[in-house]
């Protein structure tokens, strides 16, 4: 069974917990993680690209030219589309790009981008986040007191009070804050560490467990 150990905002170690395997010590499913990451970017796209057609072109009202007897091609409107100025053939309209992953695949993959983590030592547990009120530079001093790096992601229970700490961190780049419900693949994966509260490591075993 995995154990961390559990340090406070000063970076001292406080006690040990262990960790629940089924969530923090399964083998990595790599194809999942694969298929989560493309999920999720996909429906990320905005999907607002538009063109316009030949019936949204303006002009072309009238035929060209009789139909017969110029020696010309005949055409219906200026606005066809080898006409400069017509419309797109088959452009692209706006559209949804996001789609959906089985349940099983979803929890399968936060499980094993979690294990990763921990496999990896880039996760850390801190028992609480708790500031007086909202300074950047007091949220600094944590940083580098338990030793997070560029690109760490930190995971608090949603009923503890981390507004000051919320509020203290958003201002330093490459940091961000989860609740443990709002945990993704794209975000775990995407940070070089993952710092839970003890509190979010509960949280997340009661939901994946």
């Amino acid at each position: 069974m995995p154990n961390m150990v559990v340090i406070n905002q000063e970076g001292k170690e406080l006690h040990e917990i262990t960790l629940n395997p089924t969530v923090f010590g399964i083998e990595p499913n790599q194809q999942v993680i694969f298929d989560a990451i493309v999920m999720q970017r996909a429906s990320m796209r905005q999907g607002t690209h538009d063109t316009k057609g030949r019936s949204e072109v303006s002009g072309g009202g009238r035929k060209p030219w009789r139909q017969k007897g110029t020696g010309r091609a005949r055409q219906g409107s200026i606005r066809a589309t080898q006409w400069r100025g017509g419309g797109t053939v088959f452009g692209p309209t706006p559209r949804k790009y996001g789609y959906k992953l089985n349940k099983k695949v979803r929890r399968l993959a936060l499980k094993s981008v979690l294990s990763e983590k921990v496999a990896e030592n880039n996760m850390i547990v801190v028992d609480q986040f708790k500031l007086d009120a909202p300074k950047t530079k007091e949220f600094t001093k944590i940083i580098s007191a338990i030793n997070a790096c560029n690109k760490t992601l930190f995971v608090v229970a949603p009923d503890e009070d981390f507004t000051n700490a919320f509020l203290s961190m958003r201002n330093i780049p490459t940091m961000m804050m989860l609740t443990a419900d709002g945990i993704n693949v794209y975000d775990i994966v995407n940070a070089n560490k993952i710092v839970f509260s003890e509190a979010a490591v509960k949280c997340v075993e009661e939901a994946l467990g």
